[in-house]
C-alpha cells in the first residue's frame, strides 16, 4: 500500500483529535458527579436547586487544563456529547407564527372590510387545505372578491412609509412577506431570550427554513407546563427611565450594612454560606488548573462584613448599572434587594432590573440596572406598540453597526417629550422584564426617527433591531406540535440502547472473528476504531445523539464489515487462483474498491436524503448512519490493511478464514435468472396481500401523520391494556357526543401504557391540552392504589408515575410530515436510480435496481398493514418508520450494487460467455459475501429488537424485515428483472460474444 506512513499518521491524527473532542464529556461528568456530591449535604426538596446552584457557581471557572489551553466548564459543556430528548428527557416544541394574524394587523381599520375579511376566509382555507400559502392566496382571493381593487388600499397608513399609494400588488405582497419574515425573527430572538433565563443545559433553538415555524429542543426540562406558558407569552417591550448609578452608591453601601445588621441579629441566614461550599469544592475539580488571584473588589469586600457588596461589584456603578454580579449570584442579590430594611435604603421610585446577558466588559457578569418608575400605576412611560419599524446598518463612518429606529403617529409626540427630559441621562429598552439595552439620550428627538450606537457588532445590532421590533409583533407564536420525554423514561432509553449496543458490538466482533480467523479479528480492532472515530466525529460537528442515533452506531457496525467481507471473499478468490499470499491481498483490496465505494455512496444518498426530509431523532439517525459509513471506510480499507500487512511482514502467514469456511459456497450453483419466474410469483403473492391489507385494513398511521396526542403513562402496578381502555371508555367526547378514536397499548413493562387520542387534535392550545390531561387524570386514578394528584400525574418532577411521554402534533404539521414522508422516498429512489445508469452505463439496470427497491418498500408497507393490530408491540407508520424505509433502501442497493458490480466484471473477463451464465455466476460468485453481510447486520438488529427498548422496537422491526427482503431482492427480483426489459437482441449481441 502507497503513503503507508501518511495513513499511519493520520490515523494516529484522528485518534488524538477524537480523545480530545470525547474528553470534555468526561470532564462534563466529573464536574457534575462533583454537583450531585455536593446537593447530598442538603435536605432532599433542595437538591435539586442546590446541584443546579453548584454549576451555575463554577460555570466561568476554569475545570479542565489541556497545557495549551484551559477551559471553563461552561466550554467544556458546549463541547460534550450532546443527548437527544429521548435519552436525556425534556421538550421538543414547534412553534409557528400565524401568518394571518401580521397580515390582520397590518390592514389597520380596514380589517372588517368585507372583502378583506372573505379573502382572509379563502387564505385559511388554501392554507388548511395545503394547496398554496397564505399571502399569495390572499392576494389572488382579494383581486378576485374585490374586482381587481388594488391590494395597497387595504394597507395604506400615515404610520408606513414603506407602503405608497398606487403600489402594485406583487410590491404590497413582498412587503406582506417581509413583515411577516420580521415578525418571524423577532419572535425567534423574544423565545431564544427567555430560554436563556430559563435554566436550560444545552437548548436548541432554530427557525426552520422557508416556513414561519421555529423548532426548540429543550433538554432536562421537568415543567413542560410552565415552558409552553413561557413559550406563547405575548413580548411585553417598555422604555424606561432610570436612575445614574453612581449617585445610588451611597444608598447601596446603606443596603450592605443593612444586611449585615440582620445577619448579626440572626434575623436572616446569609445567603452566602451555600457557596462558601461550592466554592470550597470547586478546586478539588480542577486541582491540575492553577487557580486565579483574587480580584481587588473580592479583597475589598468579604462576605462576613459585606453579605452585598461581596456579591454586586459596585466598580461597574455608571450610567444606568448599580453594579455587576455573576449569574450564580443573582438569585441571592434579589433575595436581598427584596428585604423591606434594603428597600429603605433606596429611592421608593426605583426598581432593580438585570441585564439580558453578561457583559464581555465585565468577564461575563451581569449588569444590575436601577429603573425609575415615575407613573402611578407602575407602568412605562412607553410602550413597545409605538414602534413602526426597527433596522441594523452600519453608522456613515462604517466602522460601527447601529439600529436605526422609528415611531408610529401615537409615540413621536411621547417619544419627543421623554427624551428631552432625559438628556444625557439613559433610557432603558427592557423586554419581558430583562435590560436589553441602556442607550444615553444625546438631544431632543422629534420627528420619530432615533439611531442607537454604542460600539455594537452588526449582530448584536440586528438582534436589538430584533427586540424593538418584537413590539410590534400582532401575537405571540402558537404551539402546534410539542413532545415531552421524562427523565425517568430517558434513562431507561440510554440503559436499553447500551445493552443492545454492547450485545451487538460483541457479536459481531465474534462473528467476525469465528468465520475469517485471524483476518477477522483484525477487522474487528479496525470495528473498534472505527465506533471511536465516529462519536469523536460525532462530538467534534456537534451532532445530537438519539436513541434512533444509537440504532444508527449499531446498524453501521453490521454494515461496516462489509466491506471487509467484499475484501476477504475477494482475497481467499485470488488465494483460490494459485497467487501468492502478499499478491492476493493487493489484488483482493484493489478488486473490491469499485464494489464497496460504490455500495456505500448508494447508502450516503439516503443518508442524505434522510436528514433533509427529516427531522429531530431521525436526523440523528441519519448524522450517525453517514459519519458511521465514512468512518467506516476509512477503517474497513486502510486500518484493516495495515493491519494485515503487519502481521504478514512479522509472522509471514495470516488465515482469512477457518478449515470449514475457507470454501463455503465456493463451488455453489443455482440457475437465478432460469427460475426467475417463481420469484416473481412468490414477490407479486406478498405484494398482493399487502396491497389488499391496505385497501381493507390500512395502516397504524402515527400522529405525525394524522395530527392527535400521544402519552405514554406509567401505573404504580401492572395493568392491562383492556382495563386501561374500558376506564377511558367514553372519556374523550366531541361536540356532538361521538367518542373520538381512541388507542391503547402496552408500551414496553407491564406498568406503562401508550395511548393515542384524537380529541380535539386540531386545538394545540395549552388550555385543550391541560383538557386532555384532565381527562385522563379523572380516568386513569382509579387504577393507581394510592391518591395521586393531577400535578403528580402530569408532571414526574414530583411522582414518578402518571405521564411519563406527551406528544402532541397538529394537523397542519401531520399534513407537512406525511408530504415529506412522500417526497423522501420518492427523492431517494430517483437519486439511487440517476447514480446506478450514471455508474453501469445501462439504464436497464438502474430500472431493475430501482424497481427491486420499490418492492422491497412494498412489502414492508404491506406487512406493517397485515401484522399491526396482530403484534404485541407498536407498529406504528411515523417518520421512524420513513427512516426504516430509506435505510432498507440504502442497504437493499448496497447489496445489488456488489452483484452489478461483479457482472459488470464478468462482463469484461468472459465476453464470450452467454449473458445468463455470467448473471447466475455473478450471483452465485458473490452470495458468501451477501449472507456474511446479512448475518452480521441481523444480528446486530436482532440485539436493538431484544433489548434496545420499546421506544424503537417498530423501527427495528421494520429494519429486520427489509434486511431479509433486501437480501432476496437483490439475488432474485433486481437482476433478473434487468435481464428482461433487455431485449432479445441485446441478449443475443451478448451470447454471440
Amino acid at each position: 500500500m502507497q503513503s503507508k506512513g501518511a495513513i499511519k499518521l493520520l490515523a494516529v491524527l484522528l485518534g488524538l483529535a477524537c480523545i480530545y473532542q470525547l474528553s470534555f464529556t468526561w470532564k462534563t461528568r466529573s464536574v457534575e458527579k462533583a454537583a450531585v456530591e455536593y446537593a447530598q449535604s442538603f435536605p432532599a426538596e433542595e437538591r435539586v436547586s442546590m446541584e443546579q446552584y453548584y454549576l451555575d457557581s463554577i460555570a466561568n471557572k476554569v475545570v479542565y487544563n489541556v497545557g495549551i489551553a484551559q477551559f471553563t466548564y461552561k466550554q467544556c459543556k458546549e463541547k460534550e456529547v450532546n443527548l437527544g430528548l429521548d435519552l436525556k428527557g425534556g421538550m421538543n416544541v414547534m412553534l409557528e407564527i400565524q401568518v394571518e394574524d401580521v397580515v390582520r394587523s397590518l390592514a389597520g381599520d380596514s380589517k372588517n372590510d368585507p372583502n378583506f375579511v372573505a379573502a382572509m376566509e379563502e387564505a385559511a382555507k388554501a392554507l388548511k387545505a395545503g394547496t398554496g400559502d397564505y399571502i399569495g392566496t390572499f392576494a389572488e382571493s382579494y383581486a378576485k372578491i374585490s374586482n381587481g381593487a388594488p391590494l395597497v388600499d387595504i394597507f395604506i397608513s400615515p404610520d408606513r412609509k414603506d407602503i405608497k399609494a398606487g403600489m402594485s400588488d406583487e410590491e404590497v405582497v413582498k412587503i406582506l412577506r417581509q413583515e411577516t419574515d420580521d415578525a418571524i425573527a423577532a419572535s425567534f430572538n423574544i423565545i431564544r431570550s427567555r430560554i436563556d433565563h430559563f435554566g436550560v443545559t444545552q437548548p436548541n433553538i432554530q427557525r426552520l427554513p422557508n416556513s414561519n415555524r421555529i423548532l426548540v429542543e429543550l433538554p432536562g426540562v421537568k415543567e413542560p407546563e410552565r415552558v409552553r406558558k413561557l413559550l406563547q407569552g405575548t413580548a411585553s417591550l417598555e422604555f424606561w427611565t432610570t436612575y445614574n448609578g453612581q449617585d445610588l452608591l451611597q444608598s447601596l453601601l446603606n443596603a450592605d450594612r443593612a444586611v449585615k445588621k440582620l445577619v448579626d441579629d440572626n434575623q436572616i441566614v446569609l445567603a452566602e454560606e451555600k457557596k462558601e461550599e461550592a466554592d470550597a469544592a470547586a478546586p478539588a475539580l480542577a486541582a491540575e488548573v492553577e487557580q486565579k488571584e483574587e480580584s481587588p473588589i473580592t479583597v475589598r469586600y468579604t462576605r462576613e462584613r459585606n453579605p452585598l457588596l461581596a456579591l454586586l461589584n459596585p466598580d461597574f456603578a455608571g450610567g444606568a448599572v448599580l453594579g455587576a454580579a455573576t449569574a450564580a449570584d443573582t438569585v441571592a442579590i434579589n433575595k436581598y434587594m427584596a428585604l423591606p430594611e434594603v428597600r429603605d435604603c433606596f429611592p421608593s421610585d426605583v426598581r432593580f432590573t438585570w441585564g439580558i446577558k453578561g457583559d464581555p466588559m465585565a468577564d461575563g457578569q451581569f449588569f444590575l440596572y436601577t429603573i425609575k418608575v415615575e407613573r402611578m400605576d407602575g407602568k412605562a412611560p412607553l410602550d413597545g406598540s409605538v414602534i413602526s419599524d426597527a433596522r441594523a446598518s452600519y453608522s456613515q463612518n462604517g466602522a460601527d453597526a447601529e439600529v436605526s429606529m422609528s415611531m408610529n403617529s401615537n409615540g413621536i409626540t411621547e417619544w419627543a417629550q421623554l427624551t428631552a427630559d432625559n438628556i444625557g441621562k439613559c433610557i432603558a429598552i427592557v423586554l419581558d422584564g430583562y435590560v436589553y439595552s441602556a442607550p444615553v439620550v444625546r438631544q431632543k428627538i422629534e420627528g420619530g426617527n432615533s439611531s442607537i450606537s454604542g460600539n455594537f457588532t452588526i449582530q448584536e445590532a440586528q438582534d436589538l433591531a430584533n427586540v424593538l421590533k418584537s413590539g410590534k409583533v400582532p401575537a405571540p407564536a402558537r404551539i402546534i406540535q410539542d413532545t415531552v420525554v421524562g427523565p425517568s423514561l430517558g434513562q431507561e432509553s440510554i440503559n436499553n440502547g447500551m445493552i443492545s449496543f454492547l450485545l451487538a458490538f460483541l457479536l459481531v466482533l465474534l462473528y467476525m472473528g469465528i468465520f475469517y480467523k485471524t483476518a477477522g479479528w483484525m477487522s474487528d480492532i479496525a470495528l473498534v476504531t472505527n465506533v471511536f472515530l465516529l462519536m469523536g466525529f460525532l462530538v467534534s460537528f456537534g451532532a445530537v445523539l438519539t436513541l434512533p442515533g444509537i440504532a444508527g452506531i449499531v446498524l453501521t457496525m453490521g454494515m461496516a464489515v462489509d466491506a471487509n467481507v467484499i475484501i476477504y471473499e475477494r482475497i481467499k478468490e485470488e488465494l483460490r487462483a494459485g497467487k501468492g499470499l502478499q499478491a492476493a491481498i493487493k489484488d483482493g483490496f484493489s478488486n473490491a474498491y469499485s464494489a464497496i465505494i460504490d455500495g456505500n455512496l448508494t447508502t450516503i444518498i439516503t443518508g442524505i436524503v434522510l436528514f433533509v426530509f427529516g427531522t429531530g431523532p431521525v436526523q440523528g439517525f441519519a448524522t450517525t448512519l453517514v459519519i458511521g459509513i465514512i468512518t467506516s471506510l476509512f477503517s474497513s480499507i486502510f486500518v484493516t490493511r495495515l493491519l494485515i500487512e503487519w502481521i504478514v511482514a512479522k509472522w509471514g502467514k495470516i488465515s482469512f478464514s477457518r478449515t470449514w469456511s475457507a470454501n463455503w459456497l465456493t463451488n455453489f450453483k443455482f440457475d437465478f435468472i432460469g427460475k426467475r419466474k417463481y420469484s416473481y410469483i412468490i414477490s407479486s403473492v406478498v405484494i398482493l396481500a399487502g396491497v389488499l391489507s391496505l385497501v381493507f385494513h390500512g395502516l397504524n398511521r402515527g400522529v405525525e401523520f394524522t395530527g392527535g396526542r400521544t402519552f405514554v403513562v406509567r401505573f404504580d402496578g401492572n395493568v392491562e391494556a383492556e382495563a386501561v381502555r374500558k376506564a377511558l371508555d367514553g372519556a374523550f367526547v366531541d361536540g356532538d357526543a361521538a367518542s373520538v378514536s381512541l388507542e391503547v397499548k402496552q408500551y414496553g413493562s407491564d406498568n406503562q401504557m401508550r395511548i393515542v387520542t384524537q380529541y380535539k387534535y386540531d386545538d394545540t392550545s395549552e388550555t385543550t391540552t391541560e383538557e386532555v390531561e384532565h381527562i385522563l387524570y379523572t380516568a386513569l386514578k382509579p387504577l393507581y392504589s394510592y391518591d395521586i394528584t393531577f400535578d403528580g400525574f402530569r408532571n414526574t418532577q414530583s411522582d414518578a408515575n402518571g405521564i411519563v411521554s406527551a406528544d402532541k402534533i397538529g394537523p397542519a404539521i401531520a399534513k407537512d410530515m406525511t408530504m415529506g414522508a412522500i417526497w423522501s422516498v420518492l427523492f431517494a429512489l430517483i437519486a439511487i436510480a440517476l447514480y446506478i445508469t450514471l455508474r453501469f452505463k445501462r439504464w436497464q439496470w438502474a430500472m431493475g435496481a430501482t424497481l427491486a427497491l420499490a418492492h422491497d418498500v412494498f412489502i414492508v408497507i404491506g406487512l406493517f398493514s397485515l401484522l399491526y393490530s396482530i403484534m404485541p408491540f407498536n407498529l406504528e407508520v411515523n417518520q421512524a418508520f420513513i427512516a426504516a424505509i430509506l435505510t432498507i433502501i440504502g442497504y437493499s442497493i448496497n447489496d445489488t450494487v456488489v452483484v452489478f458490480d461483479r457482472v459488470r466484471e464478468y462482463l469484461v473477463l468472459y465476453p464470450k460467455r452467454p449473458l445468463k451464465e455470467n448473471l447466475n455466476n455473478a450471483l452465485c460468485s458473490t452470495l458468501a459475501r451477501t449472507l456474511n453481510t446479512s448475518g452480521t447486520t441481523l444480528v446486530t438488529l436482532l440485539a436493538i429488537f431484544i433489548f434496545g427498548g420499546e421506544t424503537i422496537r417498530g423501527f427495528v422491526f421494520a429494519l429486520l424485515i427489509g434486511v431479509i427482503v433486501g437480501t432476496y431482492s437483490s439475488l432474485y427480483i433486481a437482476t433478473p428483472l434487468a435481464y428482461d426489459m433487455l431485449s432479445k437482441k441485446e441478449r443475443g449481441e451478448k451470447e454471440e460474444k
